[in-house]
């Protein structure tokens, strides 16, 4: 004969199930809270190699929690940090070396949190199509790593990547500026191409810019300005097809007699003095 069971019992034997449940993820996590803090290093570290980063970073987490103010807690932090970056967290990443900093200002790991932040951002940067509030962070932070730290390695890296970020927002003014250019609006074309030239001269994008304000300005009407900026271009990148082209639009919008002379180059020929 079988036995109904009731409502009563199978409520009973369910929340039975559910404390027994209960009962042993506690004395997991007992288990776990009192393991030395040296194993709870060593294992997140272990995890890390094995680039099972969630797990590392709950261990390193665990070290923060029993130990908050010892050397191992600074270094869980830090290890915690990088973690996040690896695992492509870099929001953590940041907040995570962020924290460190507030604790440790002036701690041995600083160098190391400031270039984790400034990775974090780094590795965030998007085209040029979009907006570039990333890589303006970016920028400030990798500065900010080589003018606290000025002969430490992360100081030389940051600086390289300096420059990739520079090249990166000269890039964004110059695509500003070429659609402006597109829509004949050439006064507000000239202040992003000068900008580059001004802000951004050692990057990809000059020679380009200082053509383009050739462009602008014999748009504009003023065909001095449009020399001088041919004239700088031929200075300093005589080689380039931007230097040709800003020379065939200054001798196909001169008003003027050409030189006699063969001899004159053509640096001279776009200088009227």
């Amino acid at each position: 004969m079988k036995l109904k069971s009731s409502p009563l019992l199978v409520a009973t034997t369910a929340t039975l199930m559910l404390t027994a449940c209960s009962s042993s993820r506690q004395a997991r996590d007992l288990a776990y809270v009192e393991r030395p803090v040296e194993a709870l290093y060593n294992a997140g570290a272990d995890e890390l190699d094995k680039k099972d980063y969630v797990s590392a970073i709950e261990l390193f987490n665990e070290v923060e929690r029993q130990h908050p103010y010892s050397e191992w807690a600074r270094r869980s932090t830090l290890m915690s940090a990088y973690a996040s970056y690896r695992s492509r967290r870099y929001d953590d990443a940041v907040s995570t070396a962020q924290r460190y900093l507030s604790l440790n200002p002036a701690g041995q790991g600083a160098p190391y949190a400031y270039y984790i932040i400034a990775l974090s951002y780094f590795q965030q940067i998007v085209d040029v199509g979009r907006d570039q509030k990333t890589t303006e962070l970016a920028q400030n932070a990798l500065n900010d790593v080589v003018r606290r730290f000025p002969n430490t390695d992360y100081a030389r890296d940051a600086q390289l990547k300096i420059d990739m970020v520079r090249d990166q927002l000269a890039g964004k003014e110059m695509e500003i500026g070429r659609w402006y250019l597109r829509r004949n609006e050439h006064l507000a074309a000239v202040n992003r191409f000068k900008t580059v030239v001004e802000d951004f001269d050692t990057t990809t994008h000059t020679p380009e810019a200082l053509h383009r304000l050739v462009e602008a300005y014999l748009s504009l009407g003023l065909r001095d300005q449009a020399v001088a900026a041919a004239s700088v271009l031929g200075y300093n990148y005589p080689n380039t097809n931007w230097y040709t082209m800003s020379y065939d639009l200054i001798e196909n919008n001169s008003s003027g007699a050409r030189p006699a002379s063969s001899d004159r180059s053509i640096l001279q020929k776009l200088t009227p003095w």
